[in-house]
């Protein structure tokens, strides 16, 4: 009977022991095959900051370089400045700015000092010829009372474009008369002329009707 128990029980020893080298041998191509199939970490992403530093700085416009700041901005308020310290910063804003502009305006000297200046005209200018055919106005003297001086009503009758109406209307001019020779009621006719006085555009040509 003891025999047959010692028999049973290496039997039990010896499945034991296969059960538990065949897991063993079994484990490892699955350990294997885990270490193989497991899936390797993703790269990580480049941030924003170095795409940035990648790719060609563009040239902005000081209004689009502004507006990209605003919307880098993340919305929180800043810490809390006293007046000097706020002060403090537009004096160096100010600074700065000074520097850019002087730099600028020197870049500007040096390069209208390195460019050839235009010859100036030798031969004399007509100014008669360039500036133009002077207007010319008819009309009735309505006042003579100033010295020298004349005012003129220019009549206007034309007709209206949609309604073919004749529409008159006028306006009234002063004009320069060296020698007092028109007086009230008279037609003359009158030049533009280089400004005489505050009022006074115009000068006198010559009478062509005198009053009744």
């Amino acid at each position: 009977m003891l025999e047959t128990d010692e028999n049973v029980n290496e039997e039990m020893d010896e499945t034991a022991a296969e059960s538990s080298t065949s897991h063993a041998a079994g484990d490892a191509p699955d350990q294997v095959a885990e270490e193989v199939v497991a899936p390797e970490e993703p790269a990580q992403e480049p941030t924003a900051e170095e795409v940035a530093e990648d790719e060609p700085q563009e040239a902005l416009s000081p209004k689009e370089a502004r507006k990209r700041g605003r919307s880098l901005h993340s919305g929180e308020a800043g810490p809390r400045r006293s007046v000097e310290e706020r002060a403090q910063e537009r004096v160096e804003i100010r600074r700065k700015k000074a520097v850019q502009r002087r730099a600028y305006r020197q870049k500007q000297r040096e390069r209208r000092a390195s460019e050839p200046r235009a010859e100036a005209p030798t031969a004399p200018v007509d100014h008669a010829a360039q500036q133009g055919t002077l207007k010319l106005r008819q009309g009735v003297v309505v006042s003579d009372k100033a010295d020298k001086t004349i005012t003129v009503r220019i009549d206007v009758a034309r007709q209206h474009r949609m309604y073919k109406k004749i529409v008159r209307t006028s306006s009234t001019l002063r004009a320069h008369d060296e020698q007092n020779e028109a007086h009230v009621g008279d037609m003359v006719r009158v030049i533009e002329s280089r400004p005489l006085s505050r009022s006074k555009r115009w000068r006198l040509v010559e009478v062509l009707e005198r009053a009744r």
